[in-house]
């Protein structure tokens, strides 16, 4: 099973940039999908970003725009870069490998375990 790191949040205010990094080790990222997830408390986590192995990527509607999803070969880890953070933004986001990148809403998750997650809080 791929088994995968985040890092990267923080505590930013509106309008500020975080990088996020999906890294793993053992296995070559390049030969999945991987979907980026935000979970808030009380609810489930969803789909926000999602790059494919041909580097096709999907966005919700909510980051479209300001989001953007990329990949490194080098460096074996996939990023997502968030622009214009909101409060609303704010969450545990999760990178794991998905069967595909669509719909983003539902991304089929490959692998049930989830890495340890990495915070985004977007304050005032």
């Amino acid at each position: 099973q791929l088994q995968v790191v985040e890092s990267g949040g923080g505590l930013v205010q509106p309008g500020e940039s975080l990088r996020l990094s999906c890294a793993a080790s053992g296995v070559i990222l390049a030969y999945y999908h991987i979907g980026w997830f935000r979970q808030v408390p009380g609810k489930e986590r969803e789909g926000v970003s999602c790059l494919t192995t041909s580097d096709g990527k999907n966005y919700a509607d909510s980051v479209d725009g300001r989001f953007t999803v990329s990949r490194d070969l080098v460096k074996n880890t996939v990023s997502l870069q968030m622009n214009s953070l909101k409060p609303e933004d704010a969450g545990v986001y999760y990178c794991a490998a998905v069967d595909r990148c669509w719909p983003i809403a539902a991304l089929p998750v490959q692998f049930d375990n989830w890495g340890p997650g990495t915070q985004v809080t977007v304050f005032s």
